[in-house]
């Protein structure tokens, strides 16, 4: 596979301006060392108009404007911390912000983890095998990639950046491809418009998962982050690879079919500004399918998503335009990517002629109904998180296979996906926030396959001369009708951790009427679940990427306003911010 020239220097340099000279005592930002931690930064930030945001606010702080001086000791009240989700925020000037200097330490973090791994041992050959990085199509993102790239090559450690803005899937798929020993996105997925973010991969093609998250993170907290050695841009460790990846990514896609009997039926399609257009559309002709329709003004990268505040699939209006679209073309389904395409939203018609999107759980059931019917094997592993329906494992009993239920987030479904291997063949994985995985690579969650796939389910619906809708009706007739319900309660932190840590200590007695006869502590997902009096059960945990908290609810056969009235009861407890 051929490789490609090194890009255009990303972003040219401008000549410093200085800041204005506010030595006095009465200088509103003059205290706590806060103008010396504004101006060192300031200094030592590569890019234009990051110095020029930084020199306005730092000018409207002097004039005493008690917004500006507020926003300053916000962006340098420490540095952004690196989790499980890696990096995400705005961007911005400052070390709580995302900006090059913020990627250029997380880089440098990254790669003395890697060397430090390499030299016990639990890594072979890191610098030799490198790490594998893309981008989306958000502000910067190509610089800081390219960054990435700079900073592991001065370590001396390979790179390779894989050309263009790239789904999140092809980069988990060619971590393994590449035998790279990590891998790098930079995404802020489909957070707000403004922010932009980092992830990291494990060699598996799985997100990092504790303890290494923590490591990662020490290791970025030994770096300053104005004094990070940077390497050329044709320094001879960074390899700029070609369009192969994503090719060889594509034509692996097919595998997943299995009724590839069954002809495709119509379907729309929403990139939601982001980068699955392309590739979801050389996947669905190689799977055999007809170009999706897509919904035109989402369809082509914008990091400024025009046409949404919130680009989650999950989110009401976000997959308006979508709906418009399947209505118009008189597709059977319709289907949307969040911005990196790694997951999948679904909404189907009813018979008055409007269309219902649905749940990530009933994604779930879906694509479980249809693996599980036509696959074989006792042998088979499917696995889904705390917070999803707990309906997986009744399919899963039924059909005969192994079932388990793991941490919130999609890295733990990867983890144990990998650890079964050679014990369990891992068939399916889902996580009600509409992540799944329908194939055993990558080990993260992949809305291009999963897109695929759920096209022909919707085929072979047409096929057979029922609906989608009558599937999960039949789902819901042989399980019974699994009612599920969230809420997000909007609360600082440290208040919804308490919040969540009290109920599990003094469980309440009763929740909307309804006695509370169990409860169960998950303390490795900061999860607590209350099991009441009739079987319905609800979850509590603190959210890892947002203030706020968030509650589930799951009932059989139970009036859907009845949950959301517990769920209503629950969040009124909540305590004040």
């Amino acid at each position: 596979m051929s490789d490609r020239e090194p890009p255009a220097t990303a972003g040219l340099d401008e000549a410093p301006r200085s800041v204005p000279d506010a030595t006095s005592a009465d200088d509103p930002i003059a205290a706590d060392g806060l103008l010396d931690r504004v101006e060192a930064w300031r200094d030592a930030e590569p890019d234009a108009d990051m110095r020029a945001e930084l020199d306005d606010l730092a000018e409207a702080a002097r004039s005493g404007d008690g917004d500006a001086i507020a926003e300053l000791e916000d962006r340098f009240a420490g540095r952004l911390q690196f989790g499980t989700a890696g990096l995400r925020a705005a961007v911005e000037a400052g070390p709580m912000r995302m900006n090059r200097l913020v990627v250029r330490q997380a880089a440098a973090g990254l790669g003395r983890w890697l060397l430090e791994r390499e030299a016990d041992g639990s890594i072979e050959r890191a610098t030799e095998r490198g790490v594998v990085v893309a981008h989306d199509a958000r502000r910067k993102s190509d610089q800081f990639a390219l960054d990435t790239c700079r900073v592991l090559a001065a370590l001396g450690i390979r790179s390779m950046l894989l050309p263009g803005v790239q789904p999140t899937p092809v980069l988990a798929w060619s971590i393994t491809g590449l035998d790279a020993a990590a891998g790098v996105v930079v995404t802020a997925s489909h957070n707000p418009p403004a922010d932009n973010g980092y992830k990291v991969f494990l060699e598996t093609g799985s997100q990092i998962v504790s303890p290494v998250d923590t490591e990662i993170s020490d290791a970025i907290g030994e770096v300053d982050p104005l004094a990070v050695e940077i390497a050329r841009e044709d320094d001879h460790l960074i390899r700029y690879l070609d369009d192969s990846w994503q090719e060889a990514y594509v034509a692996s896609v097919p595998s997943v079919r299995l009724r590839p009997d069954v002809a495709g039926v119509p379907v729309a399609y929403s990139a939601m500004h982001g980068v699955g257009a392309e590739t979801i559309e050389m996947a669905f002709a190689a799977a055999g399918f007809d170009r999706p329709i897509p919904v035109v003004e989402q369809h082509l990268p914008d990091g400024s998503f025009p046409t949404v505040s919130f680009p989650n699939p999950e989110e009401p209006g976000a997959m308006d335009l979508l709906l418009e679209t399947a209505s118009e073309s008189g597709a059977a389904i319709a289907l949307a990517n969040d911005p990196d395409a790694d997951r999948l939203g679904a909404a189907i018609p009813q018979p008055d002629g409007t269309w219902r999107r649905l749940s990530g759980d009933e994604i779930g059931w879906l694509f479980a109904d249809h693996i599980l019917s036509n696959t074989s094997g006792d042998d088979r592993l499917v696995v889904t998180t705390l917070v999803s329906s707990s309906l997986l494992a009744d399919m899963a009993a039924a059909h005969g296979v192994h079932a388990e239920e793991t941490f919130t987030g999609f890295k733990w479904i990867g983890r144990i996906a990998h650890e079964r291997r050679g014990e369990q063949r891992f068939v399916f994985g889902y996580e009600q926030a509409l992540g799944y995985l329908v194939t055993d690579r990558p080990l993260d969650k992949d809305g291009i396959s999963a897109a695929v796939l759920m096209a022909e389910i919707a085929a072979c619906a047409q096929a057979d001369g029922v609906t989608v809708q009558d599937r999960l009706d039949a789902i819901a007739e042989r399980f019974g009708r699994h009612v599920t319900a969230e809420r997000s309660v909007r609360i600082p932190p440290s208040v919804g951790a308490e919040w969540v840590a009290a109920i599990e200590s003094d469980p309440p007695a009763e929740v909307g009427g309804v006695a509370v006869v169990g409860v169960e502590s998950y303390p490795e997902a900061d999860l607590v679940r209350l099991r009441l009096e009739g079987g319905a059960r609800l979850q509590v945990r603190p959210s890892g990427t947002e203030p706020k908290v968030k509650l589930y609810a799951e009932a059989v056969d139970v009036d859907p306003d009845r949950l959301e009235e517990l769920l209503d009861a629950l969040a009124s407890a909540a305590p004040d911010a």
